[in-house]
């Protein structure tokens, strides 16, 4: 009755890994998202890449945009930006609010003209902008800031970035991965979306190809195996069909669970920062116990 037991047992943590799956998944939307000083906005997008998220308000009488832009820096004393470029998409030219930590621990957020690639020295930008203020938490930071923008304003050309240090009161140069190179697209203020030139969120189709490829193998073929092996071999008629049946379930099971650990194992490298310790250590376990099994 062993092989049982720990049958029962790697059922249970596949069904509390997917219940807390789940319940990251849907703490990782702006919709679920809640801010200090009743901070309230008429729009959020997830954004693509870089586990970023904007809240905007835009008041088209005043032509004023309202943001808040959350996103995880590359380490704890990085930095993070999110900018408007007026002339063309991407980095150079872009009219940037970047926040990080100062020496003093406390949060700053400034902004930056940043007319070349190397050199990023703090300047008035183009637009006007005011209530600035930055925040961190739980390993993301915030940046909350009013922009008034030109009149007749309808989309913009946005970029978001983060990066991995900040040294002497100076951001470094952020990384060069797909996501870092990618993170920029366009925002419709009064449409209200944010598009972006790289063709998709990334990042939530790998979300959800871990949360498939997990909840079929430890969810569903895992069980089935195991009441092949436990029902099926009592009746002559399935001998000796009901083993085979049951060692094809377990090992595709622990196949598609493999591909469902290199998926999470890939997300968690994307998400520096942002670490759900309970769900991570419910994988390894499960992962652990399925291996020693096989």
């Amino acid at each position: 009755m062993a092989w049982l037991h720990q049958s029962l047992v790697l059922v249970a943590l596949g069904c509390l890994s997917l219940l807390l799956q789940i319940q990251t998944s849907l703490s990782l939307t702006c919709s679920s998202q809640k801010f200090t000083k009743n901070r309230l906005y008429s729009h959020c997008n997830d954004l693509p890449h870089l586990s970023s998220y904007l809240h905007w308000t835009y008041n088209s009488d005043k032509s004023s945009l309202s943001l808040a832009f959350i996103a995880p820096p590359a380490s704890s004393s990085g930095w993070i930006a999110w900018a408007i470029n007026p002339n063309q998409t991407g980095m150079l030219g872009s009219q940037a609010l970047i926040a990080f930590k100062e020496d003093n621990g406390s949060m700053a957020v400034k902004t930056y003209n940043l007319v070349s690639y190397k050199l990023i020295n703090q300047t008035e930008i183009a637009y006007d902008v005011s209530d600035m203020e930055a925040e961190y938490e739980s390993g993301e930071m915030r940046i909350f800031a009013t922009l008034a923008l030109p009149e007749n304003t309808q989309v913009l050309n946005q970029v978001w970035q983060v990066g991995s240090s900040v040294v002497g009161g100076k951001p470094s140069i952020h990384g060069f991965q797909a996501d870092n190179l990618n993170s920029k697209g366009k925002l419709d203020l009064i449409k209200g979306q944010s598009d972006t030139s790289s063709g998709g969120n990334s990042r939530l189709r790998n979300k959800n190809i871990h949360g498939v490829l997990n909840a079929v193998s430890w969810g569903i073929m895992l069980p089935i195996g195991m009441m092949i092996a436990r029902y099926l071999r009592t009746f002559r008629l399935f001998h000796p069909a009901w083993f085979y049946l049951h060692v094809s379930c377990q090992v595709s099971a622990y196949a598609i669970g493999v591909a469902g650990w290199a998926t999470g194992l890939k997300l968690g490298g994307q998400s520096k920062g942002v670490q759900y310790t309970a769900h991570r250590y419910i994988g390894i376990t499960l992962f652990s116990l399925a291996t020693l099994q096989v």
